[in-house]
């Protein structure tokens, strides 16, 4: 295990995050909140790579301490925050990954919060659209059919609607203008999140 004293790297993260994900579903995810983080933290003139760590992080403990009860203190991302504390994560990216969770009662009083939280169920939600498509991509995705199917209830309803609108209102900006945003970020890397086609 790597000492607390070892910086943090893309690549310590992705081990991690392998380490704890089986999941090819999860993982992606993951890489999808890391891919819109880096570009949040460019337009916001932030590091990148902070940032894109705490999006390569933030579901890592997921598929091991599930948290159906949504308790504060116990299993994700509690559990996982108190095992990158151990291994030295700074604590502004400790807690950002708190924060994404709003059910920990952390509060999200910093940009890299603000903007976790606002891609998070988004990001999501944008693949899942992606996916049912002819096209099976991004590329022809349009902000007009991703709200279409913010009101499908029915439609990918894992994701929290109210989370996806809470984002947007919590940075400032407009709903289209987000989903417009963050379909830009994740369009050059759909082939790493499994769209695309064959």
């Amino acid at each position: 295990m790597p000492t607390s004293l070892e910086p943090w790297t893309r690549e310590r993260a992705l081990a991690l995050m392998h380490q704890y994900t089986e999941s090819d579903a999860l993982r992606k995810h993951m890489y999808a909140v890391e891919i819109a983080m880096r570009a949040m933290a460019e337009r916001s003139g932030e590091d990148p790579e902070s940032w894109g760590i705490v999006g390569l992080l933030h579901d890592f403990d997921y598929e091991r301490y599930p948290n159906p009860n949504h308790s504060a203190g116990d299993e994700h991302p509690a559990e996982g925050v108190r095992l990158l504390a151990e291994q030295g994560l700074p604590e502004p990216m400790q807690r950002a990954i708190l924060s994404h969770a709003s059910y920990t009662g952390v509060p999200r009083d910093t940009p890299m919060a603000r903007a976790l939280f606002a891609v998070d169920e988004l990001a999501g939600f944008l693949v899942a659209c992606a996916l049912v498509r002819p096209s099976g991509s991004l590329m022809d995705l349009e902000v007009s059919s991703v709200k279409k199917k913010l009101k499908d209830k029915a439609f990918a309803r894992g994701v929290s609607r109210e989370d996806v609108i809470r984002g947007a209102e919590e940075l400032g900006v407009p709903l289209d203008e987000h989903i417009r945003f963050v379909i830009d970020a994740l369009r050059p890397h759909e082939r790493t999140l499994g769209l695309g086609g064959s």
